[in-house]
This record gives C-alpha cells, sequence and structure tokens, in this order.
C-alpha cells in the first residue's frame, strides 16, 4: 500500500514544554539514502479534503502533484453528532482520488491526517475504518496541537521579518487554532496555542442560513464575531501586552480568499497570494462589506464563487476577533499549511535539511 503513517514530530520546531505536546526530535547528520523518494500529504478537513505530493531539493521540496475539494465533511454535525452519509461520501470519493494519486506518483511514504469533524464525531472511527477498506488510505485523527504544530510548520516562513512575538492562526472548517511564537535563528518556538470550537462550517451553522441571509444579516454577523471573540477569550488574557513589532501571519481559505478580494483578482492565483502581507485595516473593511452582502453579490465575487459564499461570512467573523486580540498593523497570508509541515516533518525524519 503507498500509503503510510509517520508520527514523528518535525525536528525544525521547537516548543515550550506543555501537557500533551510532542516533543522535538533531533536531525540525522547526514542525509539518509532516501534522498530520491516521493512524499504525500493529506489533510482531510471539517470542509476540504486536500493532497500534496512532492520530492525533496536542496532548501525544500518540489510539488508533483495536488488535489483539492469541498468534502464538507462536518456538514449537519453539530446538530447531530455525527458525520452524515451523505459527506462520509463526499469525504471517501475525494480520498479515492487522493489515493490514486498517491499509487500512480510511487509515493514511498506519506501521512494522512484528519482533524475537527472527526475528533468531534461519534462515528469518527467508524468513518477512518471504512476509509482504509475503500481507498487504502489510513487516516490519524489528530489533536488540536498537532494540527496546531504542523500549520506552524507548513507556513511559519512567510513570516515578515522581525524580532517580536507572531501569532498564526488557522481557520479550519469545525475550529479555529491560535499559536503565539518566538522565533530563534528563524526557527519557531511555540510559547502557547490555543484551539476554539468555532470555524467557518461550525460557525455559519450555529447562526443558520435564514438569519445569514435576512433583512437582519449584519446583525447576525455581529453576534458570530462575539460568539468567535469570546471563544478567543482565555487565550487573548495571556498574550503579551504592550509588545511592539508584533507580527501576524493566516493559513486558511478565508484568509486567502480576502486577499484575493483585496487584489480584484478575477481568478484565485496562489502566486500572487502566497506571502502577500496586507494592511489589517484593509481585511477589516473587506470583511464588512462581505458581510453586508447577500448570498447572490457574494457568489458574484471571482474569488468567492458559490462554492464559498455561503461560509466566507463566518471566516470574515473570527478574522475580525483575531485582529482584536492582536491588533497588528498588516496581516501575512499563507496559501499553505497542515499537508506542507506534514511533507516536511517526513523529509526531515529522512534527513532532508528544508
Amino acid at each position: 500500500m503507498a500509503n503510510g503513517i509517520a508520527s514523528a514530530p518535525a525536528p525544525s520546531l521547537r516548543q515550550d514544554s506543555q501537557p500533551g505536546a510532542p516533543a522535538s526530535g533531533k536531525l540525522p547528520e547526514r542525509r539518509s539514502h532516501h534522498s530520491r523518494h516521493t512524499y504525500g500529504a493529506i489533510d482531510l478537513g471539517t470542509n476540504n479534503c486536500r493532497l500534496l505530493i512532492a520530492r525533496p531539493v536542496d532548501g525544500g521540496f518540489t510539488v508533483v502533484d495536488a488535489f483539492s475539494r469541498i468534502v464538507r465533511l462536518g456538514e449537519g454535525l453539530s446538530r447531530t453528532g455525527e458525520l452524515s452519509q451523505d459527506a462520509m461520501d463526499r469525504a471517501v470519493g475525494a480520498l479515492s482520488v487522493c489515493g490514486e494519486k498517491l499509487r500512480r506518483r510511487n509515493v514511498s511514504l506519506s501521512r494522512s491526517v484528519a482533524t475537527e469533524a472527526c475528533r468531534r464525531a461519534g462515528n469518527g472511527e467508524e468513518f477512518v475504518d471504512r476509509v482504509r477498506r475503500e481507498t487504502g488510505i489510513v487516516l490519524d485523527i489528530i489533536e488540536p496541537q498537532e494540527e496546531a504544530r504542523l500549520a506552524v510548520l507548513g507556513c511559519h516562513k512567510l513570516l515578515e521579518p522581525g524580532d517580536g512575538p507572531a501569532l498564526i492562526f488557522d481557520i479550519g472548517g469545525g475550529s479555529t487554532e491560535l499559536v503565539l511564537i518566538d522565533q530563534e535563528e528563524g526557527i519557531p518556538r511555540i510559547r502557547s496555542w490555543w484551539s476554539a470550537p468555532w470555524g467557518v462550517v461550525s460557525l455559519t451553522e450555529s447562526e443558520g442560513t435564514v438569519a445569514l441571509e435576512g433583512p437582519d444579516r449584519v446583525q447576525a454577523y455581529g453576534r458570530m464575531r462575539e460568539r468567535a471573540r469570546r471563544a478567543f477569550a482565555g487565550f487573548a488574557s495571556a498574550l503579551p501586552s504592550d509588545v511592539e513589532g508584533i507580527r501576524l501571519l493566516g493559513t486558511s481559505g478565508t484568509v486567502t480568499t480576502l486577499a484575493s478580494v483585496y487584489l480584484a483578482l478575477p481568478a484565485y492565483d496562489r502566486r500572487a497570494v502566497d506571502g502577500l502581507h496586507v494592511p489589517v485595516d484593509a481585511m477589516q473593511k473587506i470583511s464588512t462589506m462581505i458581510a453586508e452582502m447577500d448570498h447572490n453579490e457574494r457568489a458574484a465575487l471571482p474569488c468567492i464563487g458559490r462554492d464559498r459564499a455561503d461560509l466566507v461570512v463566518a471566516g470574515c467573523a473570527i478574522l475580525e476577533a483575531i485582529v482584536e486580540i492582536w491588533p497588528a498593523e498588516k496581516l501575512g497570508v499563507a496559501d499553505r499549511g497542515i499537508r506542507e509541515g506534514i511533507l516536511r516533518s517526513l523529509m526531515a525524519r529522512d534527513g532532508h535539511i528544508l
């Protein structure tokens, strides 16, 4: 079977000792014989299924194949406590495509992770068993701290230069991870992290489509912002105050979508978005504009479209709550995260210096 599970932590990410947090390893002193191996990473979230296949090169890796599909695995989860049959069918269909790509590309080592939807669902383990039977993919349901670690490992290189602390966040479908880091010689050290139970799917369902699309949608948006703000309150109280040079970096469909709107792109262009730094006040204005639009108006924006039109408002509410607790001047945008973190972990374990 092409897919394997590699759970070793990334050697290049240091963190303070925390309960349940993975410890760091050490890089082998010599590069191993795996230099020509092809690696794979699958991230099955509450909303999306994503695959990345890559080979190591000096100082990094080159992507040889990729796949992404909106599967809405967590649709209805907040109401029933279980993954629905339709949602599981969609996810298995996408994972079947991933499995075929892993085999066709002769991937020798891969890791496949599932996040909040499978963590919360009463039938999450049953779904994992079905995925293994039907696709050959072994899903690892990871804890929030591992999800945060992988996201940081995948995107921290896009932080603006500076000596101040940085907040990296990942707005998912079912949860949002916040990670406060310091950097020493370019290597991130996690000071603290937080996982809030609101993502774009769960927060949207908490308010309901009728409220979000009705005449009082701005008030509904305000309620979602307040829910997100309360969910972050415990983390916010522990953040350092009166700190100069703070930096902010986001990895998620929300921030890449809003960055595309900021650039007025006619179609999504990863090269234009990944690594962009946008004034926070501009992102706040775009968030407010989107919250005031109805569904059809949002869907008409080229980089939102009908696939994201119903969920992007919740993402805006979460983003605004984040910049309230961490008032940076600019927001870094990353079209990379967990998958890249997995690949870096696997390659570093084999001795590749990234």
